[in-house]
């Protein structure tokens, strides 16, 4: 089986732990990239697992002289162009045909590729089952067509359960355009099936929509960050760590020295850029609060004539850093943290978050109750499923879908963060419902990816139903 991950942070990590887990289950895995810089991102992981016997290993694709590569930093974006690695592809294939492809969604020219070489193709997009068939729906359905405002709530259609949304809410192609976008439709139509990172204890209702109602031929493998047993793959998962190996015992220790369920983790992943005026916001309503937290600040939106997007420090309200740290209240880190690391520590007790799907689910596996801000992509979805559906988490306000890069009018209001801050991290009643519900889901993720579980059964599917095509 070969695994040809797109270039992102939010699409290749978990391409690659699903590369490892099917490795770790029988399967020769490759793993298909662009260059030796990128490979180095993973190729610690990788070698462990080869120490430990399994067949795992990584194919660079050989670039014609005078291309130039698509590889880019862990910000890479779902419009960044891959398609000069078709002819090292295509020639790769015809040399070594494999069993199968796995191949990520964005990839949007390597389809006719692979087919054309009647080479069985898998689709990895990223989502989960629950965001997907809310998507199918809105798109088959096109209940928001007559809605008087985007602001106006509409019921999705045909669904297990109750979920409301707005206009603004849906992704550009959504609000304008019934179905997937074209190309990733029509990609997915022909593939073999589609590999799912998630479990079926999670979403069972909607692992069986998209089987039989939608008719989609699909494993569910996940979660596949659970691969990562030790700390070295934890630390080294997707970059390196902007806080060195000192300043990482450092916030441990930190956390060691926090009562349990006392710690607030907020990051909005790799590519959201917050305007000032709203870390500003975050920043009073934390403080405010009173709760201790573990803030990832990532990069920040200016305007164009402001300069370029980066890690201005301007933002920072006058003395806030000073008082949490001498409080002992806060810690901010600037850049990329192991977030598997921070999430399954026990002082951590909530996780402001984008809803970003692998996020999801690393919070899922940790037991961690959530604070929801959705900001683009198919995360207002995912909120839904983390709170109307799950019951573990909190919306913090977010109501507007907007792309990466875009500016942000809507802020949400220190005292809204305050507030659900407190919701999550107090002792009332419904945050411990909450977290008996996360901790619950904790323990069926982990039953699914041993050995007999749902998710370890659907690699072992996949990988006998190739076998079985192969002896054909």
């Amino acid at each position: 089986m070969y695994f040809f991950p797109f270039i992102g942070g939010g699409h290749q990590i978990p391409m690659i732990d699903i590369a490892r887990v099917f490795s770790s289950q029988g399967a020769k895995a490759t793993i298909l990239t662009t260059t030796p810089a990128n490979a180095l991102r993973f190729r610690s992981s990788i070698r462990r697992d080869q120490s430990l016997n399994l067949p795992i290993t990584i194919r660079v694709l050989n670039l014609p002289n005078d291309a130039v590569s698509p590889d880019s930093p862990m910000s890479a974006t779902p419009s960044t162009d891959t398609s000069v690695l078709r002819e090292p592809l295509k020639l790769f294939l015809t040399q070594n045909p494999p069993d199968c492809i796995v191949i990520d969604v964005f990839h949007r020219w390597a389809a006719d590729v692979i087919d054309g070489l009647n080479i069985k193709r898998v689709v990895f997009n990223g989502n989960g089952f629950f965001s997907r068939c809310v998507s199918e729906c809105i798109g088959r359905y096109a209940p928001h067509e007559q809605l008087g405002s985007d602001s106006e709530p509409f019921l999705v259609p045909q669904i297990p359960d109750r979920i409301e949304l707005t206009r603004s809410q849906l992704p550009p192609f959504a609000r304008n355009k019934p179905g997937l976008p074209d190309k990733v439709g029509k990609a997915e139509e022909k593939a073999f099936g589609v590999v799912v990172n998630s479990f079926y204890e999670l979403e069972p209702k909607y692992v069986e929509y998209f089987k039989t109602v939608l008719g989609k031929k699909a494993w569910p493998v996940g979660p596949v960050s659970l691969c990562n047993r030790n700390n070295a793959d934890k630390t080294e998962r997707g970059q390196a760590a902007s806080v060195d190996g000192q300043s990482l015992r450092n916030c441990l220790s930190w956390l060691d020295s926090k009562e349990p369920n006392s710690v607030v983790y907020i990051s909005f992943g790799s590519l959201a850029r917050l305007p000032p005026a709203q870390l500003v916001e975050i920043a009073h309503g934390l403080e405010a609060s009173a709760h201790n937290f573990i803030w990832v600040v990532g990069k920040i939106f200016r305007r164009a004539q402001e300069g370029r997007v980066g890690d201005d420090e301007n933002w920072v309200p006058q003395g806030f850093e000073e008082r949490m740290m001498e409080m002992k209240r806060g810690i901010l880190i600037r850049g990329w943290a192991p977030q598997i690391l921070m999430l399954e520590h026990g002082a951590v007790g909530g996780f402001m978050s984008h809803c970003g799907w692998n996020s999801t689910l690393e919070s899922v596996t940790a037991g961690v109750p959530m604070m929801t801000w959705p900001l683009s992509a198919e995360q207002f979805y995912n909120e839904k499923l983390i709170t109307d559906v799950l019951g573990i988490g909190v919306q913090v306000g977010s109501k507007e879908w907007l792309s990466w890069n875009a500016e942000r009018e809507e802020l949400v209001g220190r005292e809204k963060v305050e507030a659900v801050v407190s919701r999550v991290m107090g002792g009332g009643e419904e945050a411990e419902e909450m977290r008996k519900q996360a901790r619950a889901l904790a323990e069926k993720a982990r039953r699914a990816v041993e050995e007999g579980g749902s998710s370890y059964e659907g690699v072992d599917a996949l990988i006998s139903e190739l076998k079985s095509l192969r002896k054909n």
